[in-house]
């Protein structure tokens, strides 16, 4: 990813931009230009279309780029750019490319959603906004037009190879090479006038052998830069030399020709780090990356990237990233078959991943206290791996995000880095959990559960499939996905028992049950809680057990079935006595109260009610006492004691004066609270199997993630 912004500058090397006026004049014009519909009478159906259409290496994304710039200015809702290509010819899928662009403009997108989902709700986001979109390097129509607004106010200005065949109105540009002024003129930008003065003819040469290609005269530029008593008819003689490769074809070999004259120019390190490039996930590389490929000192590694982006390979992306040119990627590949053997290119891609997993280690842990032990781990790291604080670490993180998403995808992709690849994702999901949260990263995580379970099925890894598919059902069931989330649990059942993982399987259980009750299901519901509750007494998870009888106890209540369900709160209430949670234990008397209220036995309720602010006042929970005295208010209310219920509002009125003068906050016990629980007959709260435990386990490289429960 790392395609989609809301700013950006133009690509080329340092920003040159030579020629084109000719297409950029009609490109503004056919702007300006009325549409069909407005011509008809009829009002704009959807966003105007602009391609630039041209080989990769004709400066078609800098024309784009350059067209966007002097539009911004009239587009008041922004500017977003996205590539639907990555570099080594990827095509984006359409959910990944929505999803970006709705993180732009700040909406949250559901995790897990299709891209049809993701592309309609980018659409509905764009209503009455005027934005103007670039997507650049199109595959095909198919991938614009999911993403092509319904807002008329809005621009779309697209870059690809081809014609854009099925979508309506659109206004091609087609991009050549540029003429021989042109040409000379970008050419001169990098060598200066004199030596283009001195031999004319050898410039026009140059520009002749590339093509006109800005891509290629941009290397050349960048040789005769670096070599200043070279000629330019040395770089004529040079290029000429160069044999042709059969297996690029035609219209890209003046490009093929320049990279090898720069190739071929590098020390052999250097030549070495250049090929390895191509490795870089997204095309996304900086001096970390860079080091780690190419086994050197980051200092090192910095120096050579600056060099390439002199050389016209490499153009910067801002805040210390730089990016591969797409249509150099086949190139270097090509080069590196050539010259590198398999087992090196593994090992540096190995060692790439690693740096990876170590700096991701060291950014979570910026978020532990010192002293700890994932701090104390840290210490031992580089210093260049190493956080100062928090800030730097979340600022690292949403910087390299892209790129550390697309090396995920990578690593597993890969298949042979499996163990690496397990490790690459725990780390990343950790990190982005500490300092994004599970919310705001929840988009995210779903994409790296799946990679967990993708190597977990590959390799037979029951355990880990569990965690996978517990931890998709999680997030399935946040976002209204029941039957989705029943499913996920189903099979992290079967997992889990293949595994012999009783941990796995009893949270399972628990979470079938859960998507059940939020299906509605009370009696399947109560049957899956029952199975779990067994298994967790057969073990003596005492905190565990009382908190599924409290599970059963909801789900009796919702049936109806209220002498159960106040078997149940009753059971709960004495296992939380036992475990010495007295938080915990005065909400259960206090459901235990609502049940009785529902039953027709009111006296009990209010006694049971004030035995759950007792326990409550002596846990200290001010909070939690204020609203069960609200609770028992409402009960004196309905026994007709309007006096009683006022002095009960009175005192938890000062309770929560107190609370908030002293800043005490809710227990974060997980259970709900006894003001808002939910009625019988409304809808219960999300069960489905959000559990409250850690799951991860010594020597695992990935775990279960925890999330709120309601009871």
């Amino acid at each position: 990813m790392g395609r989609v912004g809301r700013t950006g500058a133009s690509k080329g090397s340092g920003g040159l931009f030579s020629g084109r006026q000719r297409e950029l004049k009609t490109l503004l014009a056919d702007v300006e230009r009325a549409g069909l519909d407005t011509i008809a009478g009829r009002p704009a159906a959807r966003a105007r279309v602009l391609l630039i259409a041209g080989r990769p290496g004709s400066g078609r994304s800098a024309l784009a780029a350059r067209l966007v710039d002097g539009l911004a200015g009239q587009y008041p809702g922004g500017v977003l750019r996205a590539g639907l290509t990555e570099p080594g010819g990827r095509a984006v899928p359409t959910e990944e490319t929505a999803r970006e662009l709705l993180d732009s403009l700040g909406v949250a997108s559901p995790p897990g959603a299709d891209g049809d989902e993701l592309s309609q709700l980018f659409r509905e986001s764009l209503a009455g906004r005027r934005v103007l979109l670039l997507l650049d390097d199109a595959a095909d129509a198919e991938q614009v037009d999911a993403l092509l607004p319904d807002e008329p106010g809005c621009l779309l200005v697209v870059v690809g190879s081809g014609p854009l065949t099925g979508i309506p109105g659109v206004r091609p540009c087609t991009v050549g090479g540029l003429d021989p002024k042109a040409a000379i003129e970008l050419l001169t930008a990098f060598t200066g006038s004199v030596r283009i003065t001195v031999d004319p003819q050898a410039a026009e040469s140059v520009a002749e052998e590339c093509g006109g290609q800005p891509a290629s005269l941009v290397m050349v530029g960048g040789w005769l830069a670096a070599r200043p008593q070279a000629s330019v008819a040395d770089a004529v003689r040079r290029l000429r030399a160069l044999p042709d490769d059969e297996e690029v074809p035609q219209a890209l070999r003046p490009m093929s020709r320049a990279f090898r004259l720069v190739h071929g120019s590098l020390p052999t390190g250097a030549a070495r780090l250049l090929r390895l490039l191509a490795l870089a996930p997204a095309g996304i590389v900086d001096p970390q990356t860079a080091s780690a490929l190419g086994a050197c000192s980051p200092e090192e590694a910095h120096g050579a990237l600056e060099g390439y982006v002199a050389l016209g390979v490499l153009h910067r992306r801002g805040e210390g990233l730089y990016g591969v040119p797409g249509a150099l990627v086949p190139l270097m590949r090509a080069l590196s078959e050539a010259h590198d053997k398999p087992g090196e290119v593994q090992l540096a891609r190995a060692r790439m991943l690693e740096r990876a997993v170590r700096q991701l280690q060291s950014c979570r842990a910026a978020t532990e206290p010192e002293g700890s032990p994932a701090r104390t781990a840290v210490d031992s790291l580089p210093r260049s791996l190493r956080f100062p604080d928090v800030p730097a670490a979340a600022d690292w993180l949403r910087i390299r995000r892209p790129g550390l998403l697309a090396a995920a995808r990578l690593a597993v992709g890969d298949g042979e880095l499996d163990t690496l690849a397990r490790r690459l994702v725990a780390a990343l999901v950790r990190a982005l959990a500490a300092h994004r949260g599970t919310d705001a990263a929840a988009a995210d995580l779903y994409g790296l559960h799946q990679l967990v379970l993708d190597v977990a099925e590959r390799r037979g890894l029951h355990r880990e499939a569990a965690a996978a598919l517990l931890n998709l059902g999680d997030l399935d069931a946040e976002t209204g996905r029941t039957e989705d989330a029943l499913a996920r649990y189903r099979a992290a059942l079967d997992a889990g028992r293949a595994a012999d993982d009783p941990y796995a399987i009893s949270r399972a259980m628990e979470s079938v049950g859960g998507a059940w009750q939020e299906l509605d299901d009370w009696q399947r519901a109560a049957d899956w809680y029952g199975r779990a509750l067994a298994r967790r007494q057969t073990r003596g998870e005492r905190a565990d057990e009382a908190r599924l009888y409290g599970r059963l106890g909801t789900a009796h209540t919702y049936a109806g079935r209220y002498g159960e369900a106040l078997r149940c709160w009753r059971a709960s209430v004495a296992g939380y006595r036992r475990v010495g949670d007295l938080p915990a234990q005065a909400r259960a008397l206090s459901e235990a109260a609502r049940v009785q209220e529902y039953a027709g036995r009111p006296e009990e309720s209010l006694r049971t009610c004030r035995e759950a602010v007792e326990w409550a006042r002596q846990a200290g929970d001010v909070r939690l006492q204020a609203a069960l005295r609200l609770r028992l208010a409402d009960t004196l209310d309905r026994l007709g004691d309007p006096a009683a219920a006022r002095l009960q509002r009175t005192g938890a009125e000062r309770l929560l004066e107190t609370a908030d003068e002293t800043g005490d906050g809710p227990a974060a016990d997980g259970g709900p609270d006894p003001v808002d629980a939910v009625e019988p007959g409304e809808a219960p709260g999300n069960t489905g199997g959000l559990g409250g435990d850690e799951g991860e386990k010594e020597g695992s490289t990935y775990e279960i993630r925890s999330g709120a429960r309601r009871e």
